[in-house]
Parts: C-alpha cells; sequence; structure tokens
C-alpha cells in the first residue's frame, strides 16, 4: 500500500524558515535580495540624517552604564538596516530598523512616555518614529510590488521542492 502525502506551504514566514533546508544558503540569498529592493527606502531613511538633531546629543551620555551618546551621522547612516524575522514570536517578518542607539534613541524619544528629550525634539504620537516609518512611507509604493514579487517567488520554490 502507497501512502500519498503532499505540504502545502501557506505563508511567506514558513516559506522563508523552510529555506535553508531546501538548500543551504537560499535564506542568505533572498535577504540580499530583499536589501537590494528595499533600498530607495533605505536610502531615504538615510537622507533624513543630515544633521544631529540637537546639539546636546553631541555630547557623552550613559544611561546605567550603557553608552547612548555622542550621536554621530555616519553610524546612523550606517546603522539602517533590512531585517527578515521568521521567527513566530515576531510581529513583522520583513522591516527595515535602525541598529544604531542613539539614532534608535532619537526616533522614539517621547513616543511612550513625555520626556523632556522628547519634548525637545517634537511631539511624537504613539506607534510613530521621527524620520524611519514616514521615510518608508513616502517609498513604500516603489518597492512594495517588487518585494511581493520575490515573496511569491520564495512560495513557490519552496513548494516546488516539496512537491
Amino acid at each position: 500500500m502507497t501512502v500519498n502525502s503532499s505540504i502545502e506551504v501557506v505563508g511567506v514566514r514558513d516559506a522563508i524558515r523552510s529555506l535553508n533546508k531546501i538548500e543551504p544558503g537560499l535564506r542568505k540569498q533572498f535577504v540580499q535580495d530583499a536589501s537590494a529592493i528595499a533600498q530607495p527606502a533605505i536610502q531615504e531613511v538615510q537622507r533624513g540624517y543630515a544633521q544631529i538633531p540637537l546639539s546636546g546629543m553631541a555630547r557623552q551620555w550613559t544611561q546605567n552604564g550603557k553608552k547612548i551618546f555622542p550621536f554621530s551621522l555616519a553610524r546612523a547612516i550606517s546603522g539602517v538596516k533590512l531585517k527578515v524575522d521568521a521567527s513566530r514570536e515576531a510581529t513583522s517578518l520583513i522591516y527595515i530598523t535602525q541598529t544604531y542607539v542613539a539614532a534608535a534613541v532619537f526616533e522614539a524619544a517621547g513616543r511612550t512616555n513625555a520626556n523632556s528629550l522628547g519634548d525637545s525634539l517634537g511631539k511624537l504620537s504613539p506607534g510613530h518614529t521621527r524620520n524611519l516609518g514616514p521615510a518608508v512611507f513616502r517609498k513604500r509604493r516603489e518597492i512594495e510590488r517588487e518585494m511581493l514579487t520575490a515573496t511569491n517567488e520564495v512560495k513557490k520554490r519552496v513548494q516546488k521542492e516539496l512537491d
């Protein structure tokens, strides 16, 4: 008696998680392709870091032994990265993030709690950022179609390999 079984990959998250099982290095290639597709949005975010937001951000500042400032424009620009997080706990699968601490503080200061740094930088609505979110949304239409095509290709490739 023969048993037939088929596995269908429903979502992109599962497909991305399956890439390295199919062929080592495929996930890394997908992340590189997604980074290339998202390059217009990444560059738009990087252009938003044209100057140090407040003069005090150029000074040393540590909090609980962790270095927060001085703010470096070069590090803020290089800290903009695309991340692919296919874990079950992640709320976003593909996103652009700021990895440099000082720039991340600039992006979110005063978002949750009112504080003097946030007030000096300007009011910020909960769930929003100062530069990153608006810049990505300005370029969203430009990258959305290509990203959809790339994720559909991943799903097709995984489905083909599993059949």
